[in-house]
């Protein structure tokens, strides 16, 4: 779904009538993706296809322990083994010059200081902390030299207790953060909220776990270094090449300007790959050291043992309800899993991220969250799709979903009766937050069309008497756009005759290529088959925000409409001077004169700039910062089915409407929907990370680590409600993850909702076959 009409005309929330050109403004058309062909026929450049031959190939020996003192650890023998060039170790790393730690942003306790920050080292030093930690580098000739190299290496340790609990407390990680306790972050007035949950008519309470899960792109994690003439040149598969940048510079002690970071095409990475690894940095080190190519590239397994993961952490909320069921205050509280150190925004992500849609899209004056950040003996935890507005969003929504079953009244409309009204936007949260427009009711209306919640009864009623159980869960979530509000692009007219894009974000299989291309073309005149959108490579692109926060689309159109009209204006006076005219107009991709019938086409114009040596006509570039952020927002209807005898729970209908003002692509935002989805539903239903006692992981392979599969997955159906964003003058709002932010909530609704006759009062993700029956049995057995 989406608009495909040359001019549309959309009712704001002010009622005023908004025109907008969509033909002329490149939104709304829905192309083939430009890159697919590249993709499905295997012409993709990988970091993995990109080293020169000859490149030496590491390995990374991890830690097999999870909480050690390093007793023994001797590297001669594998020093010395056959095709093996380097055993890099910390002490190696330290008498390299290579400064180890690796940064992590902190958070602001209550008390105003500042968050846990112990020292995370690229490379085992002293201690080991979780299974998977990089121990060592080994580099050789071959891959397999440098595995069996790494069996040689006598690693002994100590094993100290494990603690695997978010509860702050048990043995210590860190000498840093006392009882394990990373960061004790709270926003809000807690006095006013407690005394007014205190007064309240009705307070209901609901806890929620939000369960670890990988994330598992389709491409693992790699690097691929070298040094020429002093000067490194890295390829990551990343999100980004910047901020690495910097932090290469300072960890090599170098000037920003001898560092090179390219990404290539990368293949997923959902938040994952938007952080600095230990790898990179030892993977630069190790090439700089033996003054030889390096590469690296992650197994599967060894990807799940050492990728941040995403969510885990424990929640309870508390709605306190007057007594016509409008809130009166909200309380959140928090226990997040770090995991074993910092990772690079792993405290922000639970604490500050979550505050940013706390209160959803509900008037809500008084509310207050406390997040308390732990260390355990597992691996870091960071951004996973949507990064803290998931876990915000999934533990209001349950809870509002809890409120209205306790309450005895219907959920659509205890959700209509707390919905911040069309009148009051701009409306300011008691986070900060500004959302600039919504109108929800608008929306949830529309949805329950389109989900055909009039005839759930008679379909629950088919499950019955099929000995099934039916469920329909609704979710209404609010997404706030992340990441640097400011991007650039850039535009160069080649000898070949094609046009170069530059562009400061990255994609990571989203469409980049094609959305970018088109949207030149389409303001310019400039043919789509001669646009070459270039990204990923500091050299060539002095600045950008990289990808993450559904930011992408939104800051680097914007940023494109800047730079064309800097060419336009830089191409205009030329023009006029070779028509032999006063001035000229740039209309429809031409530049001509009033009253005059000659024309140049922008291609037409290049060519002749560069044939009279006008070089400064062929480049042109232009940063745009937005006004302010844009909210997303929509609502998702799931309806599953549980069979009582296995357990097992399928997604029978999935209903999406969504506010994602103007779109520049429909087709591919429904597929960020359907990705989305999929991947919520993977947290809900099918994925759980289980660690042993001893802090083995024991989900480590997709043997035991269940993702959702094609089947697993209804049709979708996914249609709009658009609002225009007063954010941009485009009227966008990010769309990437707002379908994995509306998931988890409507399908774990669905499941409460199957259950809740029965008298099953709670329930937790993931829905397993063996845990939802267990719920059964447990219930069974009680009446029995």
């Amino acid at each position: 779904m989406g608009w495909t009409v040359p001019l549309c005309r959309l009712l704001s929330p002010r009622n005023h009538m908004v025109e907008i050109d969509m033909a002329k403004f490149g939104t709304g058309q829905t192309l083939n993706r430009l890159e697919d062909t590249r993709f499905l026929t295997g012409q993709g450049r990988y970091v993995d296809d990109i080293a020169p031959d000859g490149a030496l190939r590491a390995f990374v020996l991890r830690s097999n322990v999870a909480h050690g003192e390093i007793t023994h650890f001797d590297i001669a023998d594998a020093s010395a083994a056959p095709g093996v060039h380097l055993v890099l170790t910390a002490a190696g790393l330290e008498a390299a010059g290579v400064q180890i730690g690796l940064k992590g942003n902190l958070v602001e306790n209550r008390n105003g200081s500042r968050g846990a920050a112990p020292l995370r080292p690229i490379l085992a030093k002293g201690r080991v902390r979780f299974v998977g930690e990089c121990v060592a580098l080994v580099v050789a000739d071959t891959l397999e030299q440098a595995m069996d190299a790494a069996e040689k290496i006598v690693f002994n340790t100590d094993d100290l207790p494990v603690s695997l609990s978010l509860a702050p407390g048990g043995a210590t990680i860190h000498p840093e953060a006392p009882g394990n306790l990373a960061f004790d972050f709270a926003m809000g007035d807690e006095g006013t909220t407690d005394a007014a949950i205190a007064a309240a008519a009705h307070v209901v309470r609901l806890p929620v776990l939000g369960n670890r899960v990988i994330a598992n792109p389709l491409e693992p994690r790699g690097a691929f270094a070298e040094w020429v003439a002093g000067r490194l040149h890295l390829t990551v598969n990343g999100q980004g090449v910047w901020d690495l940048k910097k932090d290469m510079a300072r960890a090599f002690g170098v000037d920003a300007d001898r560092i090179r970071i390219q990404n290539p095409d990368v293949g997923g990475g959902f938040g994952m790959k938007g952080m600095h690894y230990p790898e990179q940095f030892a993977v630069a080190a190790a090439a700089k050291i033996l003054d030889r190519p390096v590469r690296w590239m992650a197994e599967r397994t060894e990807s799940m043992l050492s990728d941040n993961a995403g969510r885990d952490l424990e929640t309870e909320a508390i709605l306190a309800f007057d007594e016509n069921l409008r809130i009166t205050a909200y309380r959140v509280n928090i226990l997040s899993n770090l995991g074993a150190y910092n990772s690079q925004f792993g405290q922000p992500i639970q604490s500050e991220l979550f505050a940013k849609v706390l209160t959803g899209a509900y008037d809500i004056k008084t509310a207050f969250l406390s997040c308390r950040g732990v260390f355990t003996n597992t691996t870091q935890v960071d951004a996973y799709r949507g990064a803290g507005r998931p876990e915000a969003i999934t533990t209001l929504e349950r809870a509002m979903d809890h409120a209205a079953r306790v309450l005895r009244v219907d959920g659509w409309d205890l959700r209509r009766r707390n919905f911040i009204p069309v009148a009051a936007f701009p409306y300011r949260t008691v986070t900060g937050e500004l959302y600039d427009v919504g109108d929800f009711n608008r929306v949830i209306d529309r949805v329950r069309v389109e989900a055909d919640v009039s005839g759930f009864a008679a379909r629950r009623a088919t499950s019955v008497a099929a000995g099934k159980l039916r469920g329909l869960g609704l979710c209404y979530y609010i997404e706030s756009i992340l990441g640097n509000a400011d991007e650039a692009a850039a535009v160069e007219f080649n000898d070949d005759g094609t046009v170069s894009l530059l562009v400061g974000t990255q994609s990571n299989g989203q469409g980049h290529e094609t959305v970018y291309a088109a949207f030149l073309a389409e303001r310019t005149g400039i043919p789509l088959a001669a646009v070459r959108v270039v990204m990923g490579d500091s050299d060539r692109i002095p600045t950008g925000g990289g990808t993450g926060g559904s930011r992408s689309v939104t800051t680097q159109s914007h940023a494109t409409i800047a730079t064309i009209k800097v060419m336009v204006e830089a191409f205009s006076p030329f023009v006029a001077a070779e028509l032999g005219v006063d001035g000229v107009a740039f209309d429809d991709g031409v530049f001509g004169a009033p009253g005059s019938n000659r024309k140049l086409t922008l291609i037409e114009a290049a060519e002749l700039a560069r044939a009279k040596g006008r070089h400064d006509l062929l480049k042109h570039r232009a940063e745009y910062v937005l006004p302010g952020r844009s909210y997303p927002n929509g609502a998702h209807v799931a309806e599953v089915e549980i069979d009582p005898e296995t357990g097992e729970t399928t997604l029978q209908r999935y209903t999406v409407t969504d506010d994602f003002g103007v779109l520049i692509h429909p087709r591919l935002v429904e597929g960020q929907i359907h990705g989305g989805v999929a991947q919520g539903l993977g947290q809900a239903i099918t994925e759980r990370v289980v660690y042993d006692e001893y802090g083995q992981l024991l989900t480590a392979s997709f043997m035991d680590y269940a993702l959702p599969r094609a089947c697993d997955l209804p049709m979708i159906r996914f249609t709009t409600e658009p609002v225009p964003s007063t954010a941009n003058p485009l009227g966008m709002k990010g769309c990437g993850e707002a379908g994995t932010v509306g998931a988890l909530a409507a399908i774990s609704n669905a499941v409460q909702d199957a259950l809740w006759d029965l008298g099953i009062r709670h329930v937790d993700m993931p829905f397993t076959p063996h845990r939802v029956w267990n719920w059964l049995q447990e219930k069974k057995d009680a009446a029995a």
